[in-house]
């Protein structure tokens, strides 16, 4: 079974940093992977951070915070990272990664596999 562990969420003051992690097991090593990271804050719509792909490296982002959210991973920890900057009071979210295989995939309902969420609060 796919399984995915996130970490690296927490509280920072604004204009800090975090790097949150998404490390996934379960899968088949010889497949490629994608992971999406997503956002949601109490009251609002999800929001679509990114996708990083195994198979060649370069993110794709969404329209979010793209000057100051960056992805990358480590194909031989099948982990993926989101390094956020600058952070603000509105960036205050639980954060979610997931996976598909073998690409990213611009359409989230096609995502099965699902972390818990990090929680990011981002104080004044």
């Amino acid at each position: 079974e796919v399984e995915l562990a996130e970490s690296g969420g927490g509280l920072v003051q604004a204009g800090g940093s975090l790097r949150l992690s998404c490390a996934v097991s379960g899968f088949t090593h010889s497949s490629t992977f994608a992971i999406g990271w997503v956002r949601q804050a109490p009251g609002k719509a999800r929001e679509v951070i990114g996708c990083w792909p195994s198979s060649d490296g370069r993110p794709r982002y969404g329209h979010i915070a793209r000057d100051r959210f960056i992805l990358s991973g480590d194909v031989s920890k099948n982990t993926v990272y989101l390094q956020m900057n600058n952070l603000q009071p509105e960036d205050t979210a639980v954060y979610y990664c997931a996976a598909h295989f073998p690409y990213c995939n611009g359409d989230l309902s096609v995502y099965r596999y699902w972390g818990r969420g990090s929680a990011v609060t981002v104080s004044t």
